[in-house]
C-alpha cells in the first residue's frame, strides 16, 4: 500500500511570516483592538497557542509588523548623500517617491490611520518609525538651505510638514478614497516637488518686462 505523504511541517520562521502577514491584514481592516488572536491564528492557519509562542502580546506583534515593513535605512543614506550636494531636488524627490510610487503597500496608511485614531500608544511607535524620521531630516535639511540663504527664512518644521502633508493627502485620496491618478508617479512627483521648491507666487516681473507689459 502507498503511503500518502504528509505535508511537511511549516518551519518557525515560515510561521512568523505567515503571522504578520494575517495580522498585517487584519489590522489593515478591522484596526489594532477590533482584530483578536484568534482571527489571527485562524487567518494565518495555526493555534492560538502558537500565536502566544511567537508573540507574547498583540503589541509585540504589531513591533514585527513594522520591523518588517518600515525599511527606510538605504532611502535615509540617498536623502543624507544629497543633502550633502546641496542637491534640492533629489532631496525633495527621494521623499516624495518613497510614498508616491507604483506598487506601494496600502496597508501601512491604513495601519497608521487606525492606530491614531484608536488613540493606543503603537500610533507613537508608527509615527515615530514611519513618518518623524522623514519630518526630522527634511527640516533638518530645510533648515541647512536657509542658512546658505538658498532658501527663504522659514519655519524648517512647518515647511516639512506641508510638503510631506501634501505627499500625504495625495495618498488618501488614491489609497484609501481609490480616487483614480490622471498622471504617472514620476510626473506626480516632479509637479509636487517643483510646486514647494519654487513656490507658488510667480516673482515680480524685470524693469524691462514691466515696461513691454505696459506697452502692450
Amino acid at each position: 500500500m502507498t503511503r500518502t505523504p504528509r505535508p511537511s511541517r511549516r518551519s518557525s520562521q515560515e510561521r512568523q511570516a505567515s503571522l504578520i502577514q494575517a495580522a498585517t491584514t487584519l489590522f489593515a481592516k478591522k484596526g489594532f483592538n477590533g482584530t483578536t488572536t484568534k482571527e489571527i491564528a485562524r487567518a494565518a492557519g495555526i493555534s492560538e497557542a502558537l500565536v502566544f509562542k511567537h508573540f507574547p502580546t498583540k503589541r509585540a506583534l504589531y513591533a514585527a509588523i513594522l520591523a518588517e515593513k518600515v525599511t527606510i535605512s538605504e532611502l535615509l543614506s540617498a536623502i543624507e548623500e544629497s543633502a550633502k550636494k546641496r542637491d534640492d531636488q533629489r532631496v525633495f524627490t527621494l521623499i516624495a517617491g518613497y510614498r508616491i510610487r507604483p506598487g506601494v503597500d496600502p496597508t501601512l496608511l491604513r495601519l497608521l490611520l487606525f492606530s491614531a485614531l484608536e488613540g493606543h500608544e503603537l500610533s507613537d511607535m508608527f509615527f515615530s518609525k514611519h513618518h518623524k524620521v522623514f519630518y526630522d531630516h527634511l527640516a533638518t535639511y530645510i533648515q541647512t538651505r536657509v542658512e546658505d540663504g538658498a532658501f527663504r527664512p522659514v519655519d524648517p518644521l512647518l515647511a516639512a510638514r506641508a510638503f510631506i502633508g501634501m505627499v500625504v493627502h495625495h495618498r488618501l485620496l488614491h489609497e484609501i478614497f481609490g480616487v483614480p491618478m490622471d498622471r504617472s508617479h514620476d510626473d506626480t512627483v516632479s509637479t509636487y516637488v517643483d510646486i514647494f521648491l519654487q513656490g507658488l507666487v510667480a516673482a515680480p516681473p524685470t524693469g524691462r518686462a514691466r515696461k513691454l507689459r505696459t506697452r502692450l
